[in-house]
């Protein structure tokens, strides 16, 4: 278990007599457990140093602090990497003061995880992080003892928070990492260490703030580009952008994918609507026909990258399988049924052109008059009208009724009637409210309702209103 001696160690490289267990970490004084150790961030719209005294009342052992602040606690100001010559007794609970409590966070996580010896797995991509990261996992679980992300603790506070929770009794480590900006899935690696790096796709989530699609590949081979020479790289054959990374790193390169050029590679996939996905796996001489229960075709590829992982980290072609067709995998996408029968599949957590795409042709291999509730695609920048575009005219090869939220939507509203659906068929609104208004008691007993948009129109709320009142 992380000790206060170790955090002491990680910023003075001087470890001194401090035994004391450190819990759990935090940025959330809310979220402080007893020995806990609470990091006090300057934010955009919150300043951590104002819930200092909070954080103490909660039980935590220590905090981290850049400012001065009043408080009852003894503080150790270690802002030059050094001990100060009055050092308080480590009997009571502190406060650290350093330089720059992020990069403290970060330098402590990175201390902690070469002291693990843990194999670490990195994955990065735009579109299916963490449903990967679930599976991998699961697969993992079957042979080692295996910690994870929890939610989307994947950026560069996040990422060593996870780190944080690791403990000497843990073998193996899943990390989703996230990307926004050029040099960020860098630092990760730096913090993480990873030995294996998957990569899922390149497409253009968080354009807006990358730039071009180039450079969010770019950003994206970061992680193989730091793998070991002993390490594995295992990259999407199918993508185009992806396929080309492995000229770009020093480790052993695994691709995986729907064409048999690739190393592991799968054929004969059949969707099974709900109830998961039937497909055979191709591994040199290998040839195993596993059904798992994921939802959608394109869940192929992540059983793909589960079982790649497996096969690097040296499980028995049985333990891949048990771990894949495990039924505990964290999905985002949930199906409720409506009072008057109707299905909706609640897709609500977040949207880019290719995972609307992907959740439309689940929507087409289910049963029933179907209907697609789509919303903006936001962080897409210069791929915004194209993206959009993209969804509209599958929209209009899958569903019988469309209803468009929000302005950017429109354009998927006018791609689908360009593409044939009829314009009574289409409905444009602005607001989550007049979805609902336009959908409440509309819906039938034999309609499948696809329910998808950025998480920042919150539209979850209209699946919980038709879910009410149907």
């Amino acid at each position: 278990m992380l000790t206060l001696a170790d955090i002491f160690e990680a910023i003075t490289n001087t470890r001194p007599t401090a035994p004391q267990i450190i819990s759990e970490a935090a940025v959330d004084s809310r979220q402080v457990i007893p020995a806990g150790l609470f990091i006090a961030l300057q934010g955009e719209q919150q300043n951590g140093h104002q819930y200092v005294n909070e954080a103490f009342k909660r039980g935590a052992q220590a905090v981290l602090i850049e400012k001065d602040i009043e408080t009852h606690a003894p503080i150790v100001d270690v802002q030059n990497g050094t001990f100060p010559s009055d050092m308080p007794s480590f009997d009571q609970p502190i406060a650290i003061k350093v330089g720059n409590t992020l990069e403290t966070l970060q330098k402590i996580a990175a201390f902690w995880r070469k002291k693990l010896n843990i194999r670490v797995i990195g994955i990065t991509g735009s579109v299916g992080k963490s449903t990967t990261k679930e599976l991998v996992a699961e697969v993992l679980s079957q042979k080692y003892r295996t910690v994870k992300n929890i939610g989307n603790l994947n950026n560069e506070i996040g990422l060593p928070l996870s780190i944080l929770r690791m403990t000497e009794s843990h073998q193996r480590a899943v990390l989703e990492m996230g990307f926004y900006i050029p040099g960020e899935i860098k630092l990760l690696c730096e913090i993480a260490d990873p030995i294996t790096g998957i990569i899922t796709n390149i497409g253009t989530v968080h354009a807006e703030r990358a730039g071009s699609i180039q450079a969010i590949a770019q950003g994206k081979a970061e992680l193989i580009e730091y793998l070991p020479s002993n390490g594995t790289a295992i990259l999407n054959y199918d993508d185009p952008w992806v396929r080309p990374m492995a000229e770009k790193t020093n480790a052993r390169v695994l691709f995986y994918g729907l064409n048999p050029e690739a190393h592991l590679w799968a054929d004969q996939i059949e969707g099974l609507g709900l109830q998961g996905i039937r497909f055979c796996l191709h591994y040199k001489n290998e040839r195993l026909f596993l059904r798992v229960p994921l939802i959608g075709q394109h869940s192929v590829h992540t059983a793909l990258r589960a079982a790649a992982v497996g096969l690097t980290e040296g499980l028995s072609w049985q333990e891949i399988v048990h771990g894949l067709q495990q039924g505990h995998t964290q999905l985002r996408l949930a199906a409720v049924t409506t009072p008057t029968g109707a299905l909706i599949l609640d897709d609500t957590y977040n949207a880019s052109p290719y995972s609307v795409m992907a959740a439309l042709n689940l929507l087409d291999e289910l049963q029933g008059e179907k209907c697609a509730v789509l919303g903006d695609m936001l962080e897409l920048g210069l791929y915004e009208k194209q993206g959009h575009e993209m969804v509209g005219v599958r929209a209009a090869q899958v569903v019988k009724r469309l209803v468009t939220v929000g302005e950017r939507a429109k354009i998927i509203a006018m791609a689908a009637r360009r593409s044939g659906l009829s314009n009574a068929m289409i409905t444009s609104v602005d607001t989550v409210d007049e979805a609902i208004k336009a959908l409440e008691g509309t819906l039938q007993k034999n309609e499948v309702v696809l329910i998808k948009g950025s998480h920042g129109l919150h539209m979850e709320q209209i699946v919980y209103a038709l879910e009410v009142n149907a």
